[in-house]
């Protein structure tokens, strides 16, 4: 791949994301890398000249907490490894409308090629952690923590959970290997909530997680060897219920139909977690541009 250098450093690492495949891959895909006629960026190979400079200013034009900073910057590097890049704000930061989050001086294609990847992904991973940020604030409970979900965009996992933990959330389990979670379907299968969770206490697994959507099935998972409860769709009168059945035996988290208007009520009724998918699934690019100025 001619357009291709790798990075001679690693600013960002997060333990199993591979950074250097994450940029080579997401820029191959925009160059048409493999394709017939693909592998360059015609339109800044055809219009700018190859040894034009340009400067340029990251700035957002939102309120939004910022995250993916690093990342933006390991597109540009790859490009063009003599880039002066320098960071005006830190991931987890919170900025104002007008505020300069980077700049950058380099060659020009470089930055042109790399320019909508790199804005890409800040937008995308600001707009979650200043989603998460706003949860956050509406909970307002130091006793109770927000926690995301699986609902992830498939590859970006990583990512996405790293831009909930720069908002002020927390990460549920990474997947299907680091804990169980038995849910509705798996109880189906096993016949009731009490097999399933011995089903998993014999394999082995130290953490079960359990979904409960009725008070009368809090004993058995509990008997059985759950490790924390689930209660899914529960109203903040039955999860208060719950959670004094309980009793501090395991932790409780509450999940299902938790929005900015419910997520108060929900953590005040003694939950440890309170779980919310659209943090991932749902949470809108911030505003975030990109100016260039010749050189």
């Amino acid at each position: 791949m001619t357009w291709w250098r790798a990075l001679s450093t690693k600013p960002f690492a997060l333990e199993g994301f591979d950074l250097e495949s994450f940029v080579q891959d997401t820029l191959a895909e925009d160059l048409g890398e493999g394709l017939t006629g693909g592998g360059h960026d015609v339109t800044s190979e055809s219009v700018i000249p190859a040894d034009a400079r340009f400067s340029g200013v990251m700035d957002s034009r939102d309120p939004i907490i910022v995250a993916g900073l690093p990342i933006a910057e390991a597109f540009f590097r790859a490009l063009d490894p003599d880039m002066h890049i320098e960071h005006l704000v830190e991931d987890g930061d919170a900025v104002e409308p007008g505020n300069d989050l980077m700049q950058l001086t380099g060659n020009a294609r470089a930055m042109l090629t790399a320019e909508r990847s790199a804005l890409n992904t800040v937008q995308h991973l600001s707009g979650i952690a200043t989603m998460v940020r706003e949860y956050v604030r509406a909970m307002d409970n130091p006793n109770c923590t927000l926690l995301d979900t699986r609902k992830t965009i498939p590859g970006l996992r990583h990512l996405e959970k790293y831009a909930v933990r720069m908002g002020g959330g927390s990460n549920h389990r990474m997947g299907l290997w680091d804990a169980a979670m038995i849910k509705d379907n798996h109880v189906l299968v096993a016949g009731n909530v009490s097999e399933a969770v011995r089903r998993a206490v014999a394999a082995g697994v130290k953490e079960i997680i359990c979904e409960v959507d009725r008070i009368d099935q809090i004993e058995p998972a509990l008997e059985a060897g759950a490790t924390r409860l689930l209660l899914d769709n529960m109203e903040p009168d039955t999860l208060r219920e719950a959670v004094y059945l309980v009793a501090g035996r395991v932790p409780t988290e509450a999940s299902g139909g938790i929005n900015l208007d419910t997520i108060q009520a929900k953590a005040a009724t003694g939950v440890n977690f309170v779980s919310v998918g659209r943090l991932t699934q749902s949470a809108p690019a911030a505003d975030i541009g990109l100016d260039f100025t010749p050189l």
